[in-house]
């Protein structure tokens, strides 16, 4: 890998991305797309916007990459609720856009593609650890429009794209928007410790089982496609998991403990999801066998890195 693209370098796994590709190709030029927000620390930026399809073609023709991390996405699934027809027209009409505009210019190029576990959905409820022959039964708009998107991917891989697909579970870790539910409870529980929150934390569904994983694991996924495009068949699939479900409970009782704090704990129907599954496990056993991947990094450690980072934003 000479030239590499990645989309949404400016969002939370995009720094820890180029971290590892700098790590992994320290030769390459690395490459952010950007529509107007800083993204210190690239070699080379290109404007990209997915509400803005065609932008796409001009930012492939510019960056001229021989490999691409498709990251962006309008990724919060309670945003999605709020806005479907936006989410569907970043996620699944801004992808094909980019992933057209790479097959017909920049041809041979490693496409891969940050899918999701969410696509499974209610897959889920057979209570197994789900491989990448589930079938994909979304339960909310950000995973349809993720789940149409890998599927459209899988589909132009037979038309000429290098397409590599990704579905990585649940991750957190530094930088992270509380928008997301590890991150909501360390952001809370740091903000209680430094006495700026009354002590009362706020939480959606905590009777919930999720196979979570550290940001760096799944960039670590990514970085193993790349190493091994030349040996992958087009539209090969990918799940990142530990095959381990943590409850997302007993994830905020740690968080707690770690942070030397006992609020009350309330349940806010704002951060309750209208439709949702009980448990997710992934099979990443493929992972494994084909690209050399497992995760590596403990859970403590993920944990007081995340509440840590909070800690140091809210000052």
């Amino acid at each position: 890998m000479k030239r590499i693209l990645v989309t949404g370098a400016s969002g939370f796994v995009g720094g820890h991305l180029r971290l590892a590709l700098r790590a992994a190709f320290p030769e390459a030029r690395l490459i952010a797309t950007s529509h107007g927000e800083a993204v210190p620390g690239w070699d080379e930026v290109v404007s990209l916007d997915l509400l803005d399809p065609s932008s796409c073609a001009p930012a492939v023709e510019r960056a001229a990459p021989d490999g691409i991390v498709h990251l962006a996405a309008l990724a919060a699934v309670g945003e999605s609720f709020k806005d479907p027809l936006r989410t569907w027209r970043a996620n699944l009409f801004g992808t094909l856009a980019l992933a057209e505009a790479v097959r017909e210019r920049a041809g041979g190029a490693l496409f891969v593609h940050a899918s999701s576990a969410e696509v499974y959905g209610l897959s889920f409820q057979d209570g197994q650890p789900l491989a990448e022959d589930a079938p994909l039964r979304p339960t909310n708009p950000y995973a349809a429009s993720k789940a149409a998107a890998d599927i459209a991917i899988g589909e132009m891989s037979l038309r000429g794209l290098r397409g590599v697909r990704m579905r990585p579970f649940n991750h957190t870790g530094a930088g992270q928007a509380d928008a997301f539910v590890v991150a909501a409870f360390a952001r809370q529980a740091a903000l209680i410790a430094a006495g700026r929150q009354e002590p009362v934390l706020r939480v959606g569904a905590l009777e919930r089982w999720r196979d979570f994983l550290d940001v760096a694991d799944v960039c670590a996924g990514y970085v193993a496609a790349l190493q091994a495009g030349d040996r992958l068949e087009p539209g090969a699939v990918f799940n990142l998991a530990t095959g381990h479900p943590k409850r997302v409970g007993d994830i905020l009782t740690d968080l707690l403990r770690l942070a030397g704090v006992a609020p009350r704990v309330e349940a806010d129907e704002g951060r309750m999801r209208p439709t949702d599954v009980l448990r997710t496990q992934g099979d990443a056993s493929a992972a494994a066998r084909v690209l050399g991947w497992a995760p590596q990094v403990p859970w403590e450690r993920t944990l007081a890195t995340t509440l840590n980072d909070w800690k140091e934003r809210i000052g």
